[in-house]
C-alpha cells in the first residue's frame, strides 16, 4: 500500500476529495477497497475490473465504461484507493452539475466524446437487463414495453462536425432525466452496492390475483418508471383495486373498489388507439365540486412514449373527482390538471370517453394520439406502505377494543339489572 499512500499525497484531486467524507467514511472506503483488492489477486494493491463490476453489480458496456471513468481513463485495469475516493466524492457528494456531467460521460459507452442514440440504447438495455433479468427483449415487447418508449423522448441537439448524427448535450440529458427520474435515480446509485438498497433499483411489488395476470395493464417495468417519481416507501407494494376488464366498465364499481383505501392511487388508462397513460393521485378520491390535491400528484405516459410530468407550480388544478352533480360546469368523472373542459386528463363518469389536452399544471402534452380519448381499459392501484398498514392495523385493533368495551358494559348492565330483580 506504500505506493498508494505516496500517490495520495501527490494527487491534489484525492486530497480535495477526502474533504467530502468524515474520517469514519474514509475508513469504510479503505475497508471496502482492501476487501476488493484482496479478491483481485494482485497482492492487494489494486482492484480489478471484474471484481469492481461484480461488487457494484454493473455489467456489460455500462460496467466497462464506469470502470474506465473511475480509473480516470488510464486503461491499465487497475483501480487504486485514490480512484475510488475521487469517484465516490464526485458521484455521490458532488453538486448536481458535477454528477450529471459524470453521467453524460458514463452514458457515452463508446468513449468517443459524443453521446449518441446507440450509446443511450446500450445503457438502457443494461439497466433493463439488470432490473428484470428474467425477461428478454421479445417477452418485454409482448407486454408493450421496450426501451424505445424511453429512447424516443430523448433529445439529441448537439451537432457533430465529424458525423451526420447529432448527439446529446448536457442540457438534453437533464431534460431527459426530468422526464424519466427512474433512470436518473438508477444511474445515481451505481457506486452503491446493490446489497445496500441501491437507489433507483426498487421495483414495486404488484399485488393481484394470479388469474388477473393477462388483464393487468401495469407491468413491473411500467411500475419502475412511475416509481422513479415517488419515495422508497411508496414503492413497496401496489395493490390492484380496480380493472375495468375484470370488474366491469362502471364508475360506481370503481368508486366501491377504492372507497376503503383512503391512500394514494395510480390510475392507468389504455385507450382504443393503443396508448397507455395515467396519473398518480397523492390524495384519496373524494367528492368535490372543484379541484383539490397537493403537489405530489403527477401525470405520466407509458406507451408509446414514457414520461413523467410533475407539477410546475403554475396552478393548483391537481385532482378532480365529481360525482352526481347536475351542473354542466361540474363534469362528473375523474381528472388531473388543466381546467374544466380542458383537463390534462379526464375520464367521464360513463367511463367510455374522456379527453387529454396540454396543460400548464404539469407541463404535459396531450397524453394520447388525439385530444378525445376512448378508454379500452381503466385500472386503479392502491399504494401500500408499511406505515399505512400499521395505521390500519391499529385502527382495527382500536375498533375491536371499543366494541369489546361496549359489549362488556352492556353485559355489566344486564348483570346489574338481573341482580336487582
Amino acid at each position: 500500500m506504500g505506493n498508494s499512500n505516496s500517490a495520495a499525497t501527490a494527487d491534489p484531486r484525492f486530497v480535495s476529495a477526502t474533504r467530502a467524507f468524515t474520517q469514519n467514511e474514509i475508513e469504510e472506503l479503505r475497508s471496502l477497497f482492501e476487501s476488493l483488492a484482496s479478491q483481485s489477486h494482485n497482492n492487494g494493491e489494486f482492484v480489478s475490473s471484474s471484481v469492481f463490476k461484480r461488487c457494484f453489480g454493473i455489467h456489460g458496456a455500462l460496467g466497462d465504461r464506469m470502470f474506465d471513468l473511475v480509473t480516470r481513463g488510464r486503461h491499465d485495469q487497475k483501480l487504486s484507493f485514490e480512484d475510488l475516493v475521487i469517484a465516490k466524492a464526485t458521484y455521490e457528494k458532488g453538486q448536481n452539475d458535477e454528477i450529471e456531467e459524470f453521467m453524460l460521460q458514463l452514458l457515452d459507452v463508446n468513449g468517443d466524446g459524443s453521446l449518441g442514440r446507440l450509446d443511450v440504447e446500450a445503457v438502457l438495455c443494461s439497466i433493463i437487463k439488470d432490473l428484470f433479468p428474467g425477461k428478454d427483449q421479445e417477452s418485454a415487447q409482448s407486454t408493450e414495453f421496450d426501451i424505445n418508449i424511453m429512447l424516443n423522448v430523448a433529445t439529441f441537439s448537439k451537432s457533430n462536425v465529424e458525423r451526420d448524427e447529432k448527439s446529446m448535450s448536457l442540457e438534453d440529458l437533464k431534460s431527459w432525466f426530468n422526464l424519466l427520474p427512474s433512470v436518473r435515480k438508477y444511474l445515481g446509485g451505481l457506486l452503491t452496492s446493490p446489497d445496500q438498497g441501491r437507489s433507483g433499483s426498487q421495483v414495486p411489488r404488484l399485488l393481484y390475483h394470479e388469474t388477473a395476470s393477462r388483464s393487468v395493464l401495469l407491468r413491473e417495468e411500467f411500475a419502475w418508471l412511475i416509481g422513479g417519481a415517488l419515495s422508497l416507501q411508496e414503492q413497496e407494494e401496489w395493490k390492484l383495486l380496480y380493472n375495468s376488464s375484470l370488474n366491469g366498465q362502471s364508475f360506481n364499481t370503481f368508486m366501491g373498489s377504492i372507497s376503503d383505501e383512503g391512500g394514494p392511487t395510480v390510475i392507468i388508462v389504455k385507450d382504443k388507439d393503443g396508448y397507455i397513460f395515467g396519473g398518480y393521485a397523492s390524495r384519496p378520491w373524494e367528492r368535490h365540486s372543484n379541484f383539490y390535491g397537493d403537489m405530489k400528484s403527477f401525470l405520466f405516459q407509458l406507451y408509446k412514449k414514457a414520461s413523467i410530468f410533475r407539477p410546475t407550480g403554475a396552478n393548483n388544478s391537481l385532482q378532480w373527482f365529481a360525482v352526481n352533480y347536475s351542473s354542466e360546469s361540474i363534469p362528473n368523472g375523474i381528472g388531473f390538471g388543466g381546467r374544466v373542459g380542458h383537463f390534462g386528463l379526464f375520464i367521464s363518469a360513463s367511463f367510455d370517453q374522456g379527453h387529454s389536452f396540454s396543460c400548464s399544471t404539469f407541463g404535459s402534452p396531450c397524453l394520447s394520439k388525439a385530444n378525445q380519448i376512448f378508454p379500452e381499459v381503466i385500472e386503479c392501484w392502491g399504494i401500500v406502505t408499511k406505515a399505512m398498514q400499521q395505521e390500519r392495523t391499529d385502527a382495527v385493533r382500536g375498533t375491536v377494543l371499543e366494541r369489546f368495551k361496549e359489549e362488556r358494559n352492556m353485559l355489566n348492565m344486564v348483570g346489574i339489572a338481573n341482580s336487582s330483580e
